[in-house]
């Protein structure tokens, strides 16, 4: 019923919150020696999600290592900055996301009180 009700946009938060999670992770490891700096392929989790795979099963499949611009000399692939920006972009996006979902919930309360 959600995906029906909700559309893309509850894949898609979910989706946004776990990537969240996981440049969060990043960012707390910056200074962890050869910590390597994942990510998840928005648009290929989307894409393996619609069609049918599991929450976990998606952002499995899409989660990727980043390759640093600049190598470290401790083998860590946190470029601070490149996170910070991906996580304020990724933030970004899940709150349209979420505004999206919570004027669909409104809609739908205002259509089942007869307003």
């Amino acid at each position: 019923m959600s995906e029906r009700l909700f559309g893309i946009h509850g894949a898609a938060l979910e989706l946004r919150s776990q990537r969240m999670g996981l440049l969060t992770s990043n960012i707390a490891n910056a200074a962890t020696p050869g910590y390597r700096a994942r990510d998840i392929d928005f648009n290929a989790a989307l894409a393996a999600r619609l069609g049918g795979a599991q929450q976990g099963e998606a952002v499995e499949l899409a989660t990727r290592y980043r390759v640093p611009t600049m190598a470290s000399l401790d083998g860590n692939t946190v470029e601070l900055a490149n996170e910070q920006l991906a996580f304020a972009q990724n933030a970004v996006a899940y709150s349209a996301t979420l505004s999206f979902v919570a004027s669909r919930v409104q809609t739908v309360t205002r259509a089942l009180k007869g307003e």
